[in-house]
């Protein structure tokens, strides 16, 4: 049996590898950077207003790195599934505020994996 770090770790080394393989160096460094920078973003603003401030950008690496944290948080027990992008910010608004909580602090944790692997692809180390 995996701990959830282990899960954690190998759910978000397979959506970067998927999400970046066939990616320009351009975007791979765009990339690399918006990761470094989410963590803190969600510490400062808010973790729903950083969702939906991804969401409302529009471009493909905000996108991305949204839908990597949707597709791992809705494996949370705690978290409802969402069909969509707009069913899950709705669904992160109503959650209760210990829940709310959890999963922020669940992204957090996760978005430093995907920090981690975004800098090894942004460098050419999955090779």
């Amino acid at each position: 049996m995996r701990t959830l770090g282990q899960q954690r770790a190998g759910f978000a080394l397979e959506q970067v590898y998927n999400g970046l393989a066939g990616k320009n160096q351009k975007f791979l460094d765009e990339f690399k950077s918006l990761t470094a920078g989410v963590p803190s973003m969600i510490l400062m603003n808010g973790f729903g207003q950083t969702l939906a401030f991804m969401v409302a950008k529009s471009e493909e690496k905000y996108l991305m790195v949204f839908d990597m944290m949707k597709a791992w948080l809705v494996r949370q027990p705690w978290v409802a599934s969402a069909n969509n992008r707009r069913e899950f910010l709705i669904n992160i608004t109503q959650m209760e505020q210990n829940d709310y909580l959890k999963t922020q602090k669940e992204a957090l944790s996760f978005l430093e994996w995907v920090k981690r692997y975004a800098a090894m692809e942004a460098k050419g180390g999955g090779e």
